[in-house]
């Protein structure tokens, strides 16, 4: 193991694993930068035959620290334990500890430049490479990918671009195609407002009827105050400008719950209750009101998602769902390739109208991080729709989960697998199993287990 030294044991969630730190380039596609930086991968190989050998199972990161999502993806552990690989989860660059110019990394455009999903795909494929050739030498080893969202997104297109490096992915509530052009921009937050609506459809009518009493609120500061006072907020609003990114809050307030709304108990961004969005609802299952009465409707569902706890004082709207995330290396990878267009109308969804406006989009962009994005650049880059000649995929999609619009969900050939989960929420499936578990969900793990298993076959014939 010359090229990666181990650094720490860990024990986390149940989960034991060590901790390897691996030297990458910065830079794979040219040649006169020759900075290296370390990326840290976790490793855990009890559950590998005695005599050694065996499949490798290897989670393709996320944008955010890989701790958490090593702690939340379950099934891949039980997978491993009953087909006998070992577990290694590969940590993005720009996330985490893996920073290549340290706290220097998103300080200097020159040095943030090589935050790109190629780059980070190559680090997993050099590294793979090194696996095979100074922990397996002379032997056969079957490589599979696992990813959830993003993560999902580089676990297929892995196997699209590096098909020597892994045997198949299982790509789970991968939004590969929430690219312009491929989808309509309505689709993500009208898959939002149906998860409401599958709860409780008059839930979604009174968060539709918010927006138009939080406009009229807030065009005087006696009415910023109300708002300020009812939601309980750390800062009063005291601007239009305040008020728009009180909104923006609100809003990803409904989208993160659409994601989570899993059925039993779970902490993956804010402590939560079992079916969380059934919970949210028994506030806004009243009879419609359009007066300020429902704003304090909306708040009691907006405190159960932050403050389910009840440690909470006040809500933050400057608060991010968990620090986990990296959000300032996914705001800049949202500003140069990973666009993804979102509208609204409030008629098919419970949202305020905004229309997608890529201009006024690469602005902003412009404004913070001086780059201009490339929408087109996914779409060129990995296929779009044309990725039939691709193989050994399996896109799963919960139909709860908002980013299920942008993912596939029909079989496009005999080795690119659909499989649908009505109950799923964001990558219900690769979490562990849960007595309260959906019955689809449970069908689609045993799929996906079984073309797993098929495929390892198919490697050592």
């Amino acid at each position: 193991m010359k090229n990666s030294y181990l650094k720490s044991n860990n024990s986390n969630s149940g989960y034991f694993y060590k901790t390897f730190y691996f030297k990458q380039k910065v830079d794979h596609f040219g040649f006169n930068n020759n900075d290296e930086f370390e990326q840290r991968y976790l490793v855990y190989g009890g559950f590998r035959p005695p005599q050694g050998g065996g499949p490798v199972f290897f989670y393709t990161g996320n944008e955010g620290d890989i701790t958490w999502f090593c702690n939340n993806t379950g099934f891949m552990w039980e997978l491993a334990k009953e087909l006998k690989a070992m577990v290694i989860f590969g940590e993005h660059r720009y996330y985490g500890q893996s920073l290549p110019y340290g706290n220097q990394s998103f300080k200097d455009p020159t040095k943030l430049q090589y935050l790109t999903s190629e780059q980070a795909l190559a680090d997993f494929a050099v590294f793979i490479d090194y696996l095979r050739s100074e922990w397996y030498p002379g032997q056969k080893v079957p490589v599979i990918a696992f990813g959830g969202s993003y993560g999902g997104m580089l676990s297929a297109w892995f196997r699209m671009k590096y098909p020597h490096s892994v045997q198949g992915a299982l790509a789970a509530s991968a939004p590969i195609w929430q690219f312009t052009d491929l989808v309509d921009c309505g689709a993500f937050l009208k898959t939002v407002t149906n998860t409401f609506k599958h709860h409780n459809p008059t839930c979604a009518e009174n968060i539709r009827n918010s927006w138009m009493i939080i406009n009229k609120a807030a065009t005087t500061e006696t009415g910023r105050k109300t708002i300020t006072d009812t939601f309980k907020l750390c800062k009063p609003l005291q601007s239009i400008e305040d008020v728009g990114t009180f909104k923006a809050w609100l809003q990803e307030t409904w989208v993160d719950l659409a994601m989570v709304d899993y059925p039993y108990p779970s902490n993956f961004l804010e402590p939560l209750p079992a079916w969380p969005i059934k919970e949210v609802c028994s506030y806004l299952s009243k009879p419609l009101t359009r007066d300020l009465s429902l704003l304090y409707l909306v708040y009691e569902a907006v405190n159960m998602y932050y403050n389910y706890t009840g440690k909470a004082s006040c809500l933050d709207i400057n608060q991010e769902a968990t620090q986990a995330l990296g959000t300032m290396g996914w705001d800049y990878q949202a500003c140069t390739e990973m666009v993804m267009p979102t509208c609204s109308n409030g008629k098919k969804d419970m949202f305020e109208p905004v229309e997608w406006d890529f201009d006024d989009y690469a602005k902003g962009c412009q404004k913070q991080w001086s780059v201009t994005p490339r929408p087109m650049w996914p779409v060129i880059q990995y296929g779009g729709k044309n990725i039939s000649t691709a193989s050994n995929i399996i896109f799963s999609n919960g139909l709860l989960d908002p980013w299920s619009s942008g993912g596939v969900t029909k079989s496009l050939s005999a080795s690119l697998t659909a499989i649908i989960i009505p109950d799923g929420a964001h990558h219900l499936d690769l979490r562990s199993t849960n007595k309260n578990d959906p019955k689809d969900v449970t069908q689609a793990r045993q799929k996906e287990k079984e073309i797993i298993t098929q495929w390892i076959k198919d490697f050592y014939k």
